[in-house]
Formats: C-alpha cells, sequence, structure tokens
C-alpha cells in the first residue's frame, strides 16, 4: 500500500466521530480526496460526497462507507465527579471495563477510564456475574461534581475509544506452506472508516491512473449507520443512484468459538461479498455480475451471510423506486471493540476488484439488474 495512503488511513481511524460527531473524519476525507474528485458536496446530515465522472452519466454508481464510529455520550455527572454514559452504537458489556477513553468537552479532549465497583467489594454471588454498562462509569480524575464540570464536562460530551492504530507484518502459511507475507492493521473505527477508505482509494485510482469507466461514481462518507442508517437515507435521497455497493467490514469468523455457519469469512483471504443480511437481499443479478468480475480478474473473495445486523445498503436498496444493492466488505476481527484487526491484503483487493467493477458496469448492465 502506498505510504500515502495508509498515512491516510491512520488518520481516519485515529480521529473523533462517533454517531451524531463526525465533522473530523468527514473533513479528514474531504481534504484527501478532493484533489481526486470531479467534485464534491453534502447532505444536510453531515454525509460527504465525492463524484468521479467517466464517459457517461448515467448509470451513477453509489460506493458508500459510514465515517461514524460506535462511541458514548454522557448521561450525567455524580456528586463525587465520575461520568455516566449512553452507548452510541452497538457495544458488549464485557469489552469495555478497564478501556481507556477520550471525552470532548468544549475545553478539549479529557481522557478517562470506564470502570465499575471494585470486585474485591462485590460478593461472592456477585463476581461470577456480567457488569452490565449501567452499571459502570467514567472515571476522568475528578473528585467532585465541581471539579468535573471545571475540566469541561456536560451531559452531551461525546466519547470515543482511546486506541492507536499500528501495523505488523506476518508470514502467510497456508496448507503446511509459506505463501508470502501480510500487514495487519489494528485500531479502533474500522467499522467503517475502512468502507469510507476504499472509496477514497477507488476514486483516486480511477483519477490517478486515468481508468476509464462508462459510468459516474460517487463515494460517500455517511453519517449515524451505527444508530439507525441515518445518513444512508438522505445519500440516497441526494444521488438517486442506479446501483449501490456499499462498502462495510464483515465479521471474521476465524476466532476461537465460531462455527462457519456463523461467520464463514477469514482475515486474509479475500473481500467478503454478502449474499444476505437482515436488513437486505441483494439484487442477484448484480451478486452474478460481481462475482464474474471477480473470477475474471482472479481476485479472491468470500461468500457471507449475516443472521443478525445490516448495513447502509439495508436503507439505500429501497430508496426513490428502489436500487440494486450489494454490500462488499473487509473481514475484521473484534470489531466494535476498542482495537480490531483486518488485512491490509484484502483492503487492497476490495479497491481493485471494486475498480474492475466500475470498468464494466455500463447502463444496458445497469438496466439488466432490474429487467423482467
Amino acid at each position: 500500500m502506498r505510504t500515502e495512503s495508509l498515512k491516510f488511513l491512520e488518520e481516519l481511524t485515529n480521529c473523533f466521530g462517533p454517531s451524531g460527531f463526525e465533522k473530523e473524519p468527514a473533513r479528514i476525507v474531504k481534504k484527501y480526496v478532493s484533489q481526486y474528485a470531479d467534485g464534491v458536496s453534502t447532505d444536510k446530515l453531515g454525509s460527504f460526497l465525492f463524484t468521479k465522472k467517466g464517459s457517461a452519466d448515467k448509470p451513477v454508481i453509489l460506493i458508500p462507507g459510514h465515517v461514524d464510529e460506535v462511541g458514548f455520550i454522557v448521561s450525567s455527572i455524580n456528586k463525587h465527579g465520575f461520568l455516566t454514559f449512553n452507548p452510541l452504537g452497538g457495544w458488549f458489556d464485557q469489552v469495555l471495563l478497564g478501556q481507556r477513553v477520550k471525552v470532548r468537552t468544549a475545553k478539549g479532549i479529557v481522557p478517562g477510564i470506564i470502570a465499575a465497583k471494585p470486585p474485591h467489594l462485590l460478593p461472592a454471588e456477585e463476581r461470577s456475574k456480567v457488569v452490565t454498562k449501567d452499571k459502570m462509569f467514567i472515571d476522568i480524575g475528578a473528585s467532585n461534581e465541581e471539579e468535573a464540570k471545571e475540566m469541561g464536562a456536560r451531559i452531551g460530551n461525546p466519547i470515543m475509544p482511546d486506541s492507536c492504530f499500528s501495523t505488523m507484518e506476518k508470514r502467510i502459511f497456508k496448507d503446511g506452506k509459506r505463501k508470502g507475507t501480510d500487514t495487519i492493521a489494528i485500531g479502533k473505527a474500522f467499522d467503517d472508516r475502512i468502507g469510507t477508505f476504499i472509496a477514497a482509494e477507488v476514486v483516486r485510482t480511477l483519477k490517478e491512473q486515468g481508468i476509464k469507466h462508462p459510468n459516474t461514481v460517487v463515494g460517500a462518507a455517511t453519517t449515524q449507520e451505527e444508530v439507525g442508517l441515518r445518513g444512508a437515507r438522505t445519500t440516497a435521497h441526494v444521488v438517486n443512484p442506479d446501483v449501490c455497493l456499499t462498502l462495510e467490514v464483515d465479521i471474521a469468523g476465524d476466532v476461537p468459538g465460531i462455527e462457519a455457519s456463523e461467520a464463514p469469512t477469514k482475515m486474509g483471504y479475500g473481500p467478503s461479498i454478502t449474499t444476505y443480511d437482515s436488513s437486505m437481499i441483494p439484487n442477484q443479478e448484480l451478486l452474478e455480475f460481481v462475482l464474474g468480475v471477480a473470477k475474471k480478474a482472479k481476485i479472491p473473495y468470500q461468500l457471507s451471510q449475516i443472521a443478525r445486523g445490516g448495513t447502509d445498503a439495508g436503507i439505500i436498496h429501497i430508496s426513490n423506486a428502489g436500487c440494486p444493492s450489494l454490500v462488499i466488505g473487509v473481514p475484521t476481527r473484534h470489531i466494535h471493540a476498542h482495537a480490531g484487526l483486518l488485512s491490509l491484503t484484502d483492503t487492497e483487493n476490495t479497491v481493485k476488484l471494486l475498480i474492475e467493477v466500475i470498468k464494466k458496469l455500463d447502463r444496458k448492465t445497469a438496466d439488466g439488474f432490474t429487467a423482467i
């Protein structure tokens, strides 16, 4: 991966942007991609759109990735100066205790730690139970409510995980034989800034390499996906796409305790193509078209299903008169936590797949997705 691209990914994932507070990541995307786009715009919910025109106005291909991350919001300050919070997006209680967070206030960022009543002081029967979010608090070092307020704390402050991007190299072994190397990225907010990153890289590649494409591509950094696919709704209204290729993470199933029937994709084995989730059944002609492109281009891919959960495509595919849609993702371990892992080779192959699809997706082909 290009050094400049990797730096962009690092800056994008490290920045502050829980659902409803996405201006910082949106501005980072704007700064990076504007030099490659033919036009940029926003909707009124904060989603950022960047367009690359090909040889035809139609079809319009929307490639969205949501730019918000799971986080929290301050719900109260108690008399001892500790903060209670509500989640922004889905959090598993067991991943929270002891983790560092950053609280954004009018006076700047205040560091904190998610904590609860010490286990040493709990009765034996309670120590074996999961501590739920409503029993937790954020400790910012204050000793009373006045100190916390003086530090800038107030109800409504957004909070994000305190976690920094890093990478590590590994050697790949398959069937007992060495098969090259891969770079693993570690960090927060891969869900779904990796999708936003891929959309920006697709537009950059189309521009820098002078790739001809018979359509108009609109990349989107959508907002508030984690709290109800809200930016997807407004983006779809503004763009009115003919085809949507939603860019997401997928839940990598290659960790202990997961059966292939629950999560079939693995980190490092290629992009994920979702055949079903609880919010959308993809357009079957579009699905077969993308699979055919991947096979012809010899780009590895994995088929996936998600029994519970959905993406921006769940809203976009039923927007306006409907839009043929498909979800293409990067298998990622430990999403909705302080740090996840993904393969940069998978990420680059996702970019390659999108480029190959865009090169072939003309108006006749797009019309065929909905022909009866």
